[in-house]
């Protein structure tokens, strides 16, 4: 078997078939896919990037770590670092085993849902909605994770049809809503997409009668429907 040296940038299609263990075709395949980066050369040999190669690896061990443990993979992107914490404590007394990757900052969360192709990925509620909806639009747009279920909570969905409007108030610190995903959201972006699921409410500063944990102890069962969706 074939492995990556740091100091490769590229490689051929033979040599890659040969780190991945498939077949000349299959690369082919995987690449008319996008699944992995390649160009070719003036004289029309393909080359095909080590990264995108490295990147097939990681969620190759990530799918045989899953198959033999049973465990659901979940990347929960956060506002602030005790949420995060809160829910992976939550998680330890749910019989579905979670392994969590946490990201606390939205370009962070989508490269590591690129990276490690998660079964689901964890919007927090305290995410501002503007920022959400960017998050959903390029989750769905990535080939590496545009059927990946994405999980939202409710109350970001009941203000969906004031998303919109929010953007303007928004455009001092974060960048507006373009055409392209304002029409998204007329057309059902959020309500039509079968892989946006809803959870029940964790905002604590809407409701402080139920504690941010409380809360969590809900998600179980709408973690164990996104992982039913993604396989359908």
């Amino acid at each position: 078997m074939k492995t990556i040296t740091p100091d490769m940038e590229y490689l051929s299609t033979r040599q890659s078939a040969m780190v991945l263990q498939v077949s000349l075709g299959t690369v082919q395949k995987m690449v008319e896919l996008g699944e992995l980066i390649a160009w070719k050369t003036r004289g029309g040999h393909r080359r095909i990037l080590a990264s995108s190669l490295e990147q097939q690896l990681q969620r190759r061990k990530r799918a045989m770590r899953q198959k033999s443990t049973q465990n659901c993979i979940a990347l929960g992107i956060f506002r602030r670092i005790e949420n995060s914490e809160e829910l992976l404590e939550s998680t330890q007394e749910w019989q579905l085993k979670v392994e969590m990757e946490v990201a606390i900052d939205s370009l962070e969360g989508l490269m590591k849902a690129v990276s490690i192709a998660p079964d689901l990925i964890f919007l927090d509620a305290l995410i501002p909605p503007v920022e959400q909806v960017h998050l959903i639009h390029y989750l769905s747009k990535n080939n590496d994770t545009q059927r990946i279920p994405i999980l939202v909570d409710e109350g970001f969905i009941k203000l969906h049809p004031g998303v919109v409007s929010l953007a303007d108030e928004n455009s001092s610190t974060r960048p507006p809503l373009s055409e392209n995903i304002k029409k998204e959201l007329e057309n059902g972006l959020i309500e039509q997409n079968p892989l946006i699921i809803t959870y029940p409410a964790t905002n604590t500063e809407l409701d402080p009668s139920l504690s941010y944990r409380s809360r969590h102890e809900l998600l179980e069962p709408v973690f164990i429907e996104a992982l039913s969706r993604k396989y359908l």
